[in-house]
């Protein structure tokens, strides 16, 4: 379970949010919606650890986590809106690269792993692409695979559907919701109404901090 409490964070003096409480049950998803601007990216980058927070607490199955950019863990995986994979590596590359560097695993523990969510987000045909030879679908899947590997407690995405079209906007909300089945913790912020109409769970509505 996450929970966060009394989260807060502004810059040079704007209230980005104030005393933000959300819990958010195992398996659960949560769209975080409202328009471009709003803070909702800034709320993703202080939940991931890359931004600092002002005050609150953000705790992980009662395990805090800390509030700035020192914290090492992999606790929270983020696909960012524009996937950031690394060109020069494969898709099976840019998957391991983690595993292999920041958790140390051994090749025997890292690859079949890779594999098999290489065959989960019908990737094993493109295993040994490279991004440039990947549609936007492939890439986003590619991403989402590679934070799986590290096998965090909440995966969060980053406007995930900005820039593709209407049909692999589906093949997006389709590996979600076989995520949520698996039992995968996921936060999705996102600007697309439609798109975050058709995922099930709990929304908050950044204009107003009120989740339902």
């Amino acid at each position: 379970m996450l929970t966060i409490k009394n989260l807060s964070k502004q810059y040079n003096g704007k209230v980005i949010f104030k005393d933000l409480n959300v819990t958010v049950a195992d398996g659960q998803i949560l769209t975080v919606v409202g328009p471009s601007g709003i803070g909702k990216t800034t709320f993703l980058r202080v939940l991931a650890g890359l931004t600092k927070a002002d005050a609150g607490e953000i705790s992980l199955n009662q395990h805090p986590l800390l509030l700035n950019e020192n914290r090492t863990g992999a606790e929270v995986g983020v696909i960012f809106q524009d996937f950031n994979l690394f060109p020069q590596y494969t898709v099976f590359e840019n998957i391991t690269l983690a595993p292999r560097i920041v958790a140390r695993q051994h090749r025997r523990v890292y690859q079949p792993q890779a594999e098999e969510l290489l065959a989960q987000l019908h990737l094993t045909e493109q295993r040994d692409f490279y991004p440039f030879q990947l549609s936007g679908g492939q890439k986003q899947r590619t991403a989402i695979a590679r934070a799986l590997a590290m096998q965090p407690g909440v995966l969060a995405y980053d406007e995930p559907t900005s820039g593709l079209d209407e049909t692999t906007t589906q093949q997006v909300v389709t590996v979600i919701k076989q995520l949520q089945q698996q039992g995968v913790t996921q936060i999705v912020v996102t600007h697309d109404r439609p798109f975050a109409d058709q995922l099930s769970g709990a929304v908050l509505d950044f204009g107003t901090d009120v989740v339902r």
